[in-house]
């Protein structure tokens, strides 16, 4: 059997200058070189080779559901949620309280928050 690493990640977008920016602000994201084709997705580097690709689609509907997301961690939430709080960003639970951290039953604490096409990004403390 094959061994498999994550690669990437493809949402369709509304607009894709106006999500290269929200990434890029909310964490720090850079942006790199689009070598699948001269279409206009772009890239967004997440480390370790792993990527987030911003597919526009400015027609098409997007349907989402809070079922539907990415997750990323990272070592200190609290400082996270100041920082969504800082750019006046709404985030949830997983039970859609709002400006409330979750708690996993075992002790992950997890954010949810919509990017501006609606998609939700789950940041949580895992190791």
């Amino acid at each position: 059997m094959n061994s498999f690493t994550f690669n990437h990640i493809a949402l369709s977008v509304k607009d894709v200058d106006q999500s290269i920016t929200f990434y890029q602000k909310v964490f720090n994201l850079k942006e790199i070189k689009n070598t699948a084709s001269s279409s206009k997705t772009r890239w967004l580097s997440l480390g370790e080779g792993k990527e987030l690709h911003l597919i526009p689609r400015p027609k098409d509907e997007i349907k989402i559901s809070k079922a539907v997301h990415f997750a990323l961690n990272t070592t200190n939430i609290e400082r996270f949620v100041l920082h969504l709080e800082h750019l006046n960003i709404k985030y949830f639970n997983w039970v859609d309280e709002p400006n409330k951290i979750y708690v996993r039953n075992d002790g992950v604490k997890q954010v949810y928050f919509k990017d501006p096409n609606g998609y939700w990004v789950e940041v949580n403390n895992a190791k």
